[in-house]
């Protein structure tokens, strides 16, 4: 063995026993440990938001299938001692639920169809065209969002009144035909592709609309899937719009429809109103679930330069 001279003189390090204990070692398994309680606690935290959010749709489900006294009974009653399936088909006889999903749907697609046309083609100017002062008109574009809609309603009543499409579907979907967040999200997302796709396809003589048709458009499936969910649950829901516009009984939404119901606090059959709701939440709930990996796709990367 060396003296702790010789060590100093030679400059050497003695060799670890075999006994020392291994201080990297306990650290890295603390780490771990952590890590895994943390983990473990970050799921707890999302089962416990996730049965939150789901808890008000459960509770609508299992009262469109009670009697109409059971829906507000105390103590709540989760879960019925008897499923009435007759609300189902109660909803479909005393109501007429087909006419309203129809046009409920009529809008919802024109709406989303228009928005993505005329949103992916603003997106595509503000993005990849080069003019004086489109960045102060892209603000001013996109600021109008933060006007509350309350604030320009009876103008925009006004006019439409004015040009005779009051009290038709015409009303809805020209109010909605724009969108300044779709051009805000697709222009966003433009500016992750490659510029050198575009001035490649210049070279080869494609125009500005060949450009945008043929490439720009398929390289944005997830920013196009993303905005037309919003658009169409936004649609769907939108109770305001044809409450003001749509006076006439056989242009009804489903939520104004399901609005007739409700004559009265004290005679209102509830659990026939939450047996229409449920159907109405149905179609959002199959596009949700079809198009939520492009939507979260399309959201993630909408914030993002390449």
């Amino acid at each position: 063995m060396m003296t702790q001279t010789e060590l100093l003189v030679t400059g050497r390090r003695p060799l670890r026993k075999l006994t020392d204990p291994a201080p990297r070692r306990s650290r890295v398994g603390t780490s771990s440990t952590r890590r895994r309680v943390g983990r473990v606690l970050g799921y707890l935290a999302l089962a416990v938001f996730a049965v939150g959010l789901l808890l008000p749709f459960f509770w609508m489900l299992m009262s469109s299938l009670k009697t109409a006294n059971e829906v507000f009974s105390v103590p709540v009653v989760w879960i019925p001692e008897t499923f009435v399936w007759q609300n189902y088909i109660d909803i479909w006889t005393k109501a007429d639920m087909l006419t309203w999903i129809r046009n409920t749907l009529i809008l919802a697609v024109s709406v989303t169809f228009l928005q993505v046309l005329t949103g992916s083609f603003a997106a595509y100017g503000f993005a990849r065209m080069r003019f004086a002062g489109r960045d102060i008109l892209f603000l001013i574009y996109v600021g109008t969002i933060a006007v509350p809609w309350q604030s320009y309603m009876i103008p925009q009543f006004i006019l439409l009144s004015n040009l005779k499409v009051s009290n038709t579907l015409w009303a809805i979907i020209l109010l909605q035909a724009f969108g300044a967040f779709g051009v805000f999200l697709m222009k966003q997302y433009y500016e992750t592709i490659p510029e050198e796709l575009s001035e490649a396809a210049r070279l080869d003589g494609l125009s500005e609309y060949g450009i945008w048709r043929r490439i720009m458009l398929p390289l944005s499936v997830p920013a196009i899937a993303s905005l037309s969910l919003l658009t169409f649950v936004n649609t769907w829901n939108d109770y305001l719009g044809p409450l003001i516009y749509l006076r006439n009984p056989d242009l009804w939404t489903i939520q104004l429809g399901l609005k007739s119901f409700v004559s009265n606090l004290f005679d209102t059959n509830y659990a026939l109103l939450f047996a229409g709701l449920t159907i109405s939440v149905i179609p959002i709930a199959i596009i949700f679930l079809l198009g939520q990996k492009y939507f979260v796709e399309g959201i993630a990367t909408s914030g993002m330069k390449g």
